[in-house]
């Protein structure tokens, strides 16, 4: 529950760290939609204000905290409140599942992926966007986590941990990008995309089911 508190008191601050970084966001953004299939029925887990949702044209949503679908809903995503590790949708239901920043809040990541694949249509993809434990970024967020509202619950991923539980799931042909290549005070322009992992902080991973 106390990683949902935090967004529940802390959710306009939340949403406007993505006015505040406004390059960051769209680096993020353009990394994504460099993976995600167009012309698809997909939603979000951990929607959150719906950021990422709506300039992506994803319709739905999930989230645990109510400030967050409250500020979703106002942008026109459809929000169903839930958590990652029991999703209330049927088997075999969307084109795209997308977990943006998310996978380092959920208390239980291999049951979040397993239902994540439970409610893929077979050949359909998982697109996982977050911030790479052992990037210069990921250590500075986990060096001073205990200084952030956001962070001091978290659980940060390295590509490898997550590409393992991914693996052992059944996912299969995974593409890699990444993005992020300087520190977030020093991007002032969107940065770029480039394929694979290991240099930028911020990756996407495309699994498909």
């Amino acid at each position: 529950m106390a990683k949902i508190d935090v967004f529940e008191k802390n959710a306009d601050l939340y949403d406007d760290w993505f006015d505040d970084h406004e390059f960051v966001y769209r680096s993020e953004l353009k990394a994504i939609k460099s993976q995600l299939p167009q012309g698809k029925t997909g939603i979000e887990i951990g929607v959150g204000s719906g950021r990422f949702a709506v300039p992506l044209g994803i319709r739905f949503g999930l989230e645990p905290s109510r400030k967050m679908v409250e500020i979703a809903q106002r942008r026109g995503v459809a929000v169903t409140a839930g958590v990652a590790e029991a999703l209330p949708f049927r088997d075999c239901e969307f084109d795209v599942v997308l977990m943006v920043t998310v996978i380092c809040f959920v208390d239980n990541l291999k049951t979040s992926l397993e239902e994540a694949f439970r409610i893929l249509k077979p050949g359909a993809c998982l697109l996982l966007g977050f911030v790479d434990r052992y990037s210069p970024i990921g250590e500075n967020y986990f060096k001073y986590r205990n200084n952030s509202r956001f962070y001091q619950s978290a659980t940060f991923r390295s590509v490898e941990e997550v590409v393992s539980l991914l693996r052992s799931i059944g996912y299969g042909k995974l593409t890699f990008c990444q993005t992020i290549f300087k520190a977030l005070s020093e991007i002032n322009k969107i940065e770029s995309v480039r394929v694979g992992y290991g240099e930028g902080s911020f990756v996407v991973i495309k699994a498909i089911r």
